[in-house]
């Protein structure tokens, strides 16, 4: 096959692209879990251009099939002041094994490569061939992460801890800089564009919330959101075990009145919060590795990704 062009991604080819990662995500899940990830119709997808566009606009590359000129594979990508994050990767699965992944990911690990910035993900631990595909491009599995769910009913029932110095409330957009500066100083990574936009919550489907101390500093804030393409919990980052269970159990409570049972990741070396999640009623769903290209400093608290954005 020769080489497919690259080139950035066009608005009236959203519907196109959301269509492609319908396909291609639901065709791995199918032929490898037994199951669809994505139950919702196709158009469902477009949460991703439409979201991703909004943060970081023009920041999508294609892949065109030089011959009949379709889309055939499609990455996003996130620059950030600390580090580039490599969205939403997805090939048709006509074309998987044809080096079409491979010309994506290089064309945006060379765009960090030029700014001196590390490149990070969160991909999956029981995708072997895209394991594959980022250890050999130089990516270090540096965390890893238990995908949960707990069933709307179970959630609807959880106690949660006590806190003693800290309260829970919505986050407002005066918050955000204290947000990001918490988030830089447990993580390394900055990102206050993404915590603005989640607040301002034009899209309608977002609710961030904070954990308030008795000084009024934040010590924790954790992120959810709620559409037909995804429903999860994250961004969120706490100092404690304690203060990452009463964010999930405030955000799992309020999911679980309009029956939802978000999908959530529980960092490993918290075992204490692990055990929390399977007190409530866990299931353990998927293994995801949080990976990096470059340089990494360890974080220090509580951290939980999510799909939706990456841009962690």
């Amino acid at each position: 096959m020769p080489d497919p062009q690259l080139r950035p991604l066009r608005p009236d080819e959203w519907p196109i692209v959301a269509h492609l990662i319908h396909t291609s995500t639901n065709a791995w899940y199918r032929k490898n879990r037994g199951f669809d990830i994505f139950t919702a119709p196709p158009d469902a997808c477009l949460l991703f251009p439409q979201t991703y566009e909004a943060l970081d606009p023009n920041c999508c590359i294609v892949a065109q099939d030089p011959a009949a000129g379709h889309i055939i594979g499609s990455c996003f990508y996130h620059p950030r002041e600390t580090h580039v994050s490599l969205g939403i990767m997805n090939v048709h699965p006509d074309f998987a094994g044809r080096g079409v992944a491979s010309r994506l990911l290089r064309f945006i690990t060379d765009l960090a490569d030029r700014a001196n910035l590390p490149t990070r993900l969160v991909s999956s631990a029981m995708n072997l061939d895209s394991f594959s595909l980022y250890s050999r491009a130089g990516f270090v599995p540096r965390a890893v992460y238990a995908d949960m769910q707990i069933p709307a009913q179970h959630a609807a029932a959880i106690q949660p801890p006590k806190l003693d110095r800290h309260h829970l409330r919505p986050a407002t957009e005066n918050d955000v800089p204290a947000i990001a500066n918490l988030e830089h100083q447990l993580t390394h990574i900055r990102r206050q564009q993404d915590h603005a936009f989640f607040i301002q919550n034009t899209q309608q489907i977002w609710r961030a919330t904070v954990a308030e101390n008795t000084d009024g500093q934040i010590d924790a804030f954790l992120t959810s959101v709620a559409h037909p393409a995804s429903t999860m919990l994250g961004p969120g980052v706490m100092r404690n075990d304690t203060l990452a269970a009463a964010l999930i159990a405030d955000h799992l409570r309020h999911h679980a009145q309009e029956s939802r049972a978000p999908v959530f990741l529980i960092p490993l070396d918290r075992p204490t919060l692990q055990q929390q999640m399977y007190t409530w009623g866990a299931k353990n769903l998927e293994l995801h590795f949080a990976q990096t290209r470059g340089p990494h400093t360890p974080h220090t608290a509580v951290t939980m990704p999510t799909f939706m954005p990456e841009t962690a």
